[in-house]
């Protein structure tokens, strides 16, 4: 059984589990849960988790076939990337900090032909979590990549959020239909996948009604999607912010590269105060 590392600030605690992919599997504040988190999956390491917070990197969303071609040469990368999966070094703790690290290895280099250093700083603060992810590329190539965070958001009834995001259009992640934004959601689809850009600003606010707290998402100018997804009958939603749109890897929008022996930082906040 894996123990988490317990991050402590007035108001509230963070429970991270570096050795399941840094995952951030637990957010309190005040008394709430802010995060869902699906425990019967997460009891079985062959899964992939849904809940808490899963790291996306080095790709957001899938690869057709899950391939890409880097060079002429054909790899196969599954959803999301590895990082949410690989077991997370712990660099540094203090009471409100923790530090974590991961690197490539043989194992990488097979679906990800490049070096990497990465480093991942959560900082919690009475009423905000800080993420700060670092980038360093080690190697004499430029480094591609596309980072994520996919924040499942707890919820018990989702007609009672209410949303203010920088966003007027969006596309179907299943059907690439193109849709406009409206305010709100389709509750009663029985799956929403939805990629939303461009975006017109850098901050995302959800509130919840019912719960009398709003989350907002506050983030770096590199994330250009904010994808939305849930799937009906679940307490949860996720909205998620991303630094470029599915099969970037291929298609090269708004793919992220750091030179050789360089590192590239970035960051987002997500804050909660009472309505």
């Amino acid at each position: 059984m894996v123990m988490p590392y317990t991050l402590h600030a007035e108001r509230t605690r963070v429970e991270v589990i570096p050795e399941r992919g840094g995952l951030i599997s637990r957010w309190q504040w005040q008394g709430h849960e802010l995060l869902y988190l699906d425990r019967e999956r997460f009891a079985n390491p062959q899964l992939s988790v849904r809940g808490g917070i899963p790291i996306l990197f080095p790709i957001c969303g899938n690869l057709p076939e899950d391939t890409f071609h880097p060079n002429g040469q054909t790899y196969h990368l599954k959803q999301h990337g590895f990082a949410r999966d690989l077991p997370w070094q712990v660099l540094d703790q203090q009471e409100h900090l923790l530090k974590l690290g991961l690197q490539d290895t043989p194992a990488t280099r097979q679906v990800y032909p490049f070096a990497f250093h990465l480093t991942l700083t959560y900082t919690l603060a009475a009423d905000a979590l800080a993420i700060a992810f670092e980038v360093a590329n080690p190697g004499d190539t430029p480094l591609p990549f596309s980072f994520g965070l996919h924040p499942y958001f707890a919820v018990a009834d989702k007609q009672q959020l209410q949303f203010d995001l920088p966003i007027h259009a969006m596309v179907d992640q299943k059907t690439q239909q193109p849709l406009t934004f409206s305010g709100t959601f389709d509750w009663h689809a029985a799956e929403l996948d939805l990629a939303c850009r461009p975006l017109t600003g850098q901050v995302a606010r959800v509130c919840d009604l019912q719960q009398q707290y709003c989350l907002t998402l506050r983030y770096d100018t590199a994330f250009t999607t904010l994808v939305f997804w849930t799937v009906q009958g679940k307490p949860y939603y996720c909205l998620e912010p991303w630094t470029a749109p599915r099969n970037a890897l291929n298609t090269g929008v708004d793919l992220l590269h750091v030179p050789p022996q360089k590192h590239l930082t970035l960051g987002v906040e997500i804050a909660v105060a009472p309505l």
